[in-house]
């Protein structure tokens, strides 16, 4: 039976699409994330040896200053953003194609990540607004308009801003809840799970970010916490049960990272460049470091400097990846499956199922928090970009369109949303590149003007 010419149009396009966003997040894109991460972590004086001054500071709060949430909701909104499924299944899919040396390669992107995240944070902060209604607002469009005057990139920043937080904040997000719910319940009608899922989370959705950022930043003060130490705690559970190849697992990573790693059995993944490859490109990826989501909502905090807010939005990138993706990935390697030639999927699955009972849970767990605080999070993102361009009237109609998107999402899976999606995520990197190299400077000399902030040495002055 042959396919009609439409259809056959439709696929040619679908897959010329894919193919553009593989080539957008192929190594162009990231040697120039990364190689941003080296440059400021230079240029900063390597900012990373703060964080635990930063992660103080994350949970204190600043009395008296401007903003709509505090530190620390600004701080878990954006954590709900990032803290996703490519923590659990993106790490196994790095593993399956890098071999164990990726999980290094990843780790390093947090690393270096730490100090593209501080600069960002820093900038949104010291460009914001305070608009019309009170709230504030800020991230990679205001920076670009008010300290570059290019306000046409900005607003290209935030066009893609939008379609990206529909596709991979949203509807998405929404597909993989309701995956993981059919896959829980294999004897259910998947259509019906689909629809009660979907209407369920829509309603949910509705409860927290009808709300706004404040409702938003609440919610996720509750759920992040949990939904992390929960999952980090049970990865924990499971590193214990395999104590015993636990030292020849770390060897191997750090090993592999730099020599490769012969493929065995089905294992795909062999050599230095593809470690390097996919392990990088699954940070950069997690943590969004670059991307530019992320310091819109820090621009929302309740702070007087700019740098004691970058310091707490930095740690962001340090929970993200250099915890949660760090933890994967040792579940991962140590279990032994990633030499059986398993999709990203079946891995994941096969390391958490050597817990027995207690695995899967805490799979299923992490999954439906994890991609549930995506969607809060990617809606404050979305909502921002919406206001910059047609004014703060466009804020409730978006949130409407935000919840009936996860409806969608939740019924209908189209390979095609996360291919734009992932366009658009690559198009928002580029403009916030240019802003964070063009104003390296500038953040640098705010950094050397607060070293106090950095130190603590002058808190602890004042409290003699």
């Amino acid at each position: 039976m042959n396919t009609p010419p439409i259809f056959a149009v439709s696929q040619a396009f679908a897959d010329g699409v894919s193919s553009f966003a593989g080539l957008l997040w192929g190594w162009p894109l990231i040697i120039l994330l990364f190689g941003t991460h080296l440059f400021l972590t230079f240029r900063l004086g390597f900012i990373q040896r703060f964080i635990g001054r930063a992660i103080r500071l994350s949970v204190t709060k600043e009395e008296g200053a401007e903003g709509d949430v505090s530190n620390f909701g600004a701080l878990v909104t954006a954590l709900a953003a990032t803290i996703g499924t490519g923590n659990i299944i993106g790490v196994a899919g790095a593993v399956a194609m890098g071999g164990p040396g990726a999980v290094l390669w990843m780790w390093l992107t947090g690393v270096f990540g730490i100090a593209t995240k501080y600069t960002e944070a820093l900038l949104a902060v010291k460009y914001r607004v305070k608009l019309a209604n009170g709230t504030w607002a800020g991230g990679p469009m205001y920076v670009l308009e008010r300290a570059l005057g290019m306000k046409w990139l900005g607003i290209l920043f935030a066009i893609f801003t939008c379609i990206a937080a529909f596709g991979i904040g949203c509807m998405t997000q929404a597909n993989s809840v309701v995956s993981q719910i059919q896959q829980t319940l294999p004897d259910s009608n998947p259509q019906t799970v689909a629809w009660v899922s979907g209407i369920a989370m829509s309603a949910l959705t509705a409860f927290v970010v009808l709300g706004g950022i404040k409702s938003i930043a609440r919610f996720c003060e509750f759920l992040v916490p949990i939904m992390a130490a929960g999952y980090v705690l049970g990865c924990v559970a499971i590193l214990i049960k395999n104590w015993a190849v636990l030292d020849d697992s770390i060897i191997l990573i750090f090993k592999s990272a730099f020599t490769g790693q012969a493929a065995l059995g089905g294992f795909v993944g062999a050599g230095l460049k593809e470690a390097m490859r996919a392990g990088i490109a699954r940070g950069l990826f997690s943590n969004e470091s670059g991307l530019g989501s992320a310091p819109i909502v820090a621009a929302a905090a309740q702070t007087r400097n700019p740098v004691r807010q970058a310091l707490v939005s930095s740690t962001g990138t340090f929970w993200d990846t250099v915890v949660v993706c760090l933890a994967t990935g040792l579940v991962i390697v140590s279990s032994g499956h990633w030499q059986e030639g398993l999709d990203k999927t079946q891995l994941t699955r096969a390391a958490f199922a050597d817990l027995n009972v207690y695995g899967p849970s805490i799979l299923t767990f992490g999954l439906l928090t994890f991609v549930f605080s995506t969607i809060l999070g990617w809606n404050y993102y979305g909502e921002k970009a919406a206001e910059y361009l047609f004014g703060t009237r466009a804020v409730f109609p978006y949130r409407i369109l935000w919840v009936l998107a996860v409806l969608v999402g939740s019924v209908h899976k189209d390979q095609l949303v996360w291919d734009f999606a992932d366009i658009a995520n690559a198009f928002m990197a580029l403009p916030n590149i240019i802003a964070l190299l063009a104003l390296s400077g500038i953040a640098a000399r705010e950094t050397r003007a607060n070293r106090h902030e950095l130190t603590g040495k002058l808190a602890e002055e004042n409290t003699r």
